[in-house]
């Protein structure tokens, strides 16, 4: 999963990456090689160059092959000038990867496939434009997040679901059940003495932004962001089941359509809550690695930070999907069946 604070370290830190000297080189060929190093022949753009590759600090060592693109970091020492093997060059592969992505939104979606990426679009330029410059300044995230989703949603859903009454009805359910998730998430984070200071990034971020950043408001603000993807489904689809029912049977009353509806709510509350749990799950494995791994009792590791504010995390997320549902029915049902409303 994409976090927020992936996001604010790509923000708050390009600016000084941008002062070291990033040069993209090509592998010509592997002059030497052997058990955790080689001897690597690379072209620059202005000239050839023969540097080594060996473990040092590396977790792991990475072998390199002749043809691989590569960044190199260039750096000033007394004795001249150095290059450093940084990372492989992945644009083509990820550039490739968005096509096809693009292509099969488009290809089976038509002109929903397209609404739906320029609401994807929008996203990004709300929470780029808008959410981490905010949050980089050292301004609430809990408050900059709820702003920023008040923005998302409709946008997005009108551009995904069209101007009707089943998406008017599913942004306000997904606003109401967003409010029961940003409390719920201040809540639980504050009585569980969240610090949001669980991992390296956090500390790192904390330290660049020379503690402008409020890494517990930024915990709460990840929860929230994290489920407003999944309550567009859950909204959109109950607030869908409940005008399809009064169209097909028009005597259907208040009571009835939440009945029925809540019926086949029930089914995605379990598919949508399990969907969310190996969501994070997916995201989380080599933590849950180390969870199985610990000779300590449960009681004891699940008081590990790191631990609790994933239970926190995936809990609050759980509950504010699992309420979305009802909320949704209700409002449609409401205004399925008020004549100011639903035109029969």
């Amino acid at each position: 999963m994409v976090t927020v604070s992936i996001f604010l370290l790509y923000t708050v830190f390009c600016k000084k990456m941008a002062k070291t000297q990033n040069v993209v080189g090509k592998i010509t060929r592997v002059i030497k090689e052997s058990k955790n190093y080689q001897e690597l022949e690379i072209k620059l753009p202005e000239k050839t160059i023969i540097i080594k590759n060996d473990k040092r600090q590396k977790t792991a060592f990475r072998p390199y092959q002749a043809n691989d693109k590569i960044i190199l970091k260039q750096a000033q020492t007394p004795q001249g000038v150095r290059y450093f093997i940084s990372d492989y060059v992945r644009t083509n592969s990820l550039l490739l990867l968005l096509a096809i992505f693009i292509a099969v939104v488009v290809l089976i979606g038509k002109k929903r496939g397209v609404a739906s990426l320029l609401g994807m679009l929008a996203s990004f330029v709300v929470i780029f434009g808008f959410i981490l410059p905010n949050l980089v300044t050292g301004k609430d995230p809990v408050s900059i997040a709820v702003s920023g989703a008040l923005v998302i949603v409709p946008i997005t859903f009108f551009l995904s679901h069209g101007f009707n009454r089943k998406t008017i009805v599913s942004i306000i359910a997904t606003v109401l059940a967003l409010i029961v998730t940003g409390a719920l998430a201040i809540l639980f984070v504050n009585l569980a003495r969240l610090t949001g200071f669980t991992t390296d990034e956090a500390a790192f971020l904390h330290l660049g932004s020379k503690n402008a950043i409020q890494m517990k408001g930024l915990l709460m603000a990840g929860i929230i962001i994290g489920v407003l993807g999944v309550l567009d489904d859950v909204t959109v689809s109950q607030s869908a089941i409940v005008f399809q029912l009064k169209k097909t049977s028009p005597d259907l009353g208040f009571s009835q359509l939440i009945k029925k509806t809540m019926s086949i709510g029930h089914d995605n509350i379990s598919s949508m809550v399990n969907t969310l749990v190996l969501v994070y799950t997916g995201a989380s494995l080599p933590l849950l690695l180390l969870f199985v791994n610990n000779p300590q009792p449960f009681s004891q590791v699940v008081n590990y930070e790191l631990i609790a504010e994933e239970i926190v995390r995936t809990l609050v997320a759980s509950i504010g999907l699992v309420i979305s549902v009802p909320i949704a029915t209700v409002l449609a049902a409401y205004v399925a069946t008020n004549k100011y409303f639903f035109e029969k």
